[in-house]
Formats: structure tokens, sequence, C-alpha cells
């Protein structure tokens, strides 16, 4: 059989005009060339298009008795129902026989067929086979979604054993919130994000480039192949939606905590609220900025002496850190302007932060902070009973505010 290319002009061309025509009257096209070229023409012409024996004969029949296909008003050619029926539509046995294998490796259950780290399609069609059902992993996916089921990663949900005044913390924490915004005193939101290293190592999620052109880096994330790693503190003011996202270098310290809030005043806080008398902060119960951490409450207190304010401070409950704003209306969309992009440089990290932006207007100001600071701090008796710290009368542990002192900067 001679290939398309070896064929006359006229035959090309007369393939070229099958391939323009539906179903039907390619079948129909073909069975008129069929009754035209006589005997051996249906099996060369079936060779030649690739179209079955049985489909031309029934075209060449159509033709004889007069009864050609109709043009449809919908569009549809194929007969309505026509087709190969899906095989779980023909045999529901099948989905009920999936459901089970599913259902039982989801339990946990030990008489499984199945292993949690075998639950795939392609292990599931496996097992369907082994049980008398031929079906491809692309039915599996398909019956799986008409069950229910989705591709799904582990939702970080669970952090632990409730503390009984977690509701009630709440609605004080938001109490204090809301009387601040009324008399425009400004109010933050306080957290570290996670530590990033900072080098030609592999930042997690995708980004559109040049296909077949990823980004080199190397082939395992150890420290010791980077520049350093980047402790980003974020300062987000709730009232403003902006934010100040101070980087440091050294290690995340109550410190640093404190001095990334001084920074976010100084660059955003005084001009936007240049008659404040108290500064409302939330923050996480342990971190750089816990609860029980006493260089916290003495670099506070340095920091409202230096301000001339109040510096009131609300803690949300023990095991309830992503409910933290920073977290979801900054430190979420940072990862996202992110994603997928190597953190060469120190310098990348802060412009990469800094060009952060939300739909809503969020804006982002970036910096590097290179100082030193150092870890473990020892903080005196001496010095906690210095502080002009005021416990409130509901949970003084977790909110308190911080006077200052007379004999300030």
């Amino acid at each position: 059989m001679a290939t398309k290319a070896e064929l006359p002009e006229t035959e090309r061309l007369w393939l070229r005009v099958l391939g323009t025509l539906n179903e039907a009257q390619a079948r129909v096209f073909v069975a008129q060339r069929a009754l035209q070229e006589g005997r051996g023409a249906v099996s060369r012409l079936a060779r030649l298009t690739s179209m079955s024996r049985p489909t031309i004969l029934r075209g060449m029949a159509e033709l004889e008795a007069g009864c050609l296909p109709s043009r449809p008003e919908s569009g549809r050619i194929r007969t309505q129902g026509g087709g190969r029926k899906r095989i779980e539509e023909s045999d529901p046995h099948v989905k009920r026989v999936l459901a089970r294998l599913v259902e039982a490796s989801t339990a946990g259950d030990p008489k499984s067929y199945l292993l949690w780290t075998n639950k795939s399609t392609r292990n599931l069609a496996d097992e369907l086979a082994r049980q008398g059902y031929t079906v491809s992993h692309v039915t599996v996916a398909r019956c799986l979604r008409e069950l229910g089921y989705s591709l799904q990663a582990n939702g970080k949900t669970i952090e632990g054993t409730q503390h009984p005044h977690r509701d009630a913390q709440f609605r004080y924490l938001n109490q204090q919130v809301r009387r601040f915004v009324r008399h425009h005193d400004p109010v933050i939101s306080v957290d570290t994000k996670k530590k990033e290293l900072v080098g030609a190592l592999e930042n997690r999620g995708r980004r559109w480039q040049p296909a077949s052109d990823p980004e080199a880096v190397h082939v395992h994330d150890f420290p010791a192949q980077g520049v350093g790693q980047a402790i980003p503190y974020g300062t987000y003011d709730l009232t403003r939606d902006e934010a100040v996202v101070n980087v440091g270098i050294t290690h995340q310290t109550a410190e640093f905590a404190v001095e990334s809030i001084r920074r976010w005043w100084q660059l955003l806080g005084r001009k936007a609220y240049p008659k404040a008398q108290r500064l409302l902060i939330c923050a996480d119960a342990g971190g750089s900025n816990g609860t029980r951490l006493r260089a916290w409450k003495v670099h506070l207190q340095a920091l409202a002496d230096r301000l001339g304010m109040a510096v009131w401070v609300c803690h949300y409950p023990p095991g309830t850190s992503k409910w933290n704003k920073v977290e979801h209306r900054l430190f979420s969309f940072i990862s996202m302007n992110w994603r997928g992009r190597p953190l060469l440089s120190y310098e990348a990290v802060v412009h990469l932060i800094g060009g952060t932006t939300t739909k809503s207007g969020l804006r982002v100001k970036a910096l590097l902070d290179t100082r030193e600071y150092e870890p473990g701090q020892k903080i005196t008796d001496d010095e906690m009973r210095a502080l002009s710290l005021k416990p409130h009368r509901f949970h003084g542990d977790w909110n308190y505010t911080l006077h200052p002192r007379s004999l300030s900067w």
C-alpha cells in the first residue's frame, strides 16, 4: 500500500476534502467512491481512509436505498444514545466495588486490599482488574469524582486542646479592636513568617515562564549551599490595609520583634496617626512575642517610653495562631507572590515582599534588618518590677498595657 505522499495529486486532494467532513458526510462520501470503483474498492478505501469496512458498507446501503443522513439541526452527528456506554453505566456494580475499596482504605481498615500509600487511581484500577473489572485509571478518577472524592492535601486545622476561655478572649480582643478603631487609634497585627533559606534553592510553587526553561537550583536544600536565612516579621495595620515587613538575618528574638514594630511606626504609623495616644498590638501567644516572654515586655516598655504612648497588647488564645489577621491578610499573599521564585539574595526577598499587592489595596513596605540579635536574653526580677505594666481585669496574662514611664528617652 502506497503512503499518502506517494499517492497521485488527485488522490491526495480527495483525502483533504474527506478530512473536512463530519462522520455522516464522510461515510457517504467514501461509499459513493466505492460504488463508482466497483469490485475491491471497499477494502482499498478502508486501507486508504482508515474507515472500517462495515461503515463503508453501511454508507453504500444508505445510498442505494436513497436514505441519506439528514442534516442535524442541533449539530449532533451521532444518534442519541450512540457510542460505547461507560462501564459504570453498563455495569453499575463497578462503582459499588470501587466505593468499598476506597472507603475501607479511607477508614484505615487493616483488612483492606489497599494500603494508604497505594490509594492511587492506577492501583485502584489494578485492584478492580484483580476482581474481574477491566477499567482504566481515567475511569477510576471519573468515578471517584462522581462518588464525591477529590485530590486533597492535609488540612492544618487541629491546633491542640482548646482553652476554656478561648471564645471569651476572642470577644474581648474584638471589643478592644472596635474601641481603638472608633477612636482612630492604631491597631496592628504582628507575627513572624516562617524562616526562608536565601540562595539558589528550591522555592515551592509554579509560575509562568518560557516553556522547558526552569530556573536552575541546587538538588538539595542544604543551608550551607545558601546565602543565609531570612526572617520576615510583619506588622499589619488592620484599619489601613498596609504593612511593614522587617527582614532579619540572625535570630527571631523579642528585641527583633519590637524593633520591627518600631520601624512600622517610623515608616507608616506616625504619619497615619499623628494624634495617637495609644497603640493596640494583636499578637500570638507564643514565639518572639509570647505571653510568658519577659524580654518581649521589657522591650515593649522601652518602645512605650520612646513613643510616649501607652502600648496595649491582646494575645490570641493558645492554639489559634491561624486566626491572626497578619497570617491571611499579608503572609499568604507574600507566599503567592514569590512562589516558584528562588530567593537568590536578601535584596530579592525584600523586593518580592515589597511588590506584594492585592485587589483590596494592600500596600507593603519591606526593609532589611542587618542588626545582630542575640537569643537567650536574661531578664532579671528587678527589670520586671521596673516595668509600668498594668494587667487587664480579664486574663491579665493575655491582656495588658505598658504605660510610658516618666523617666523615658
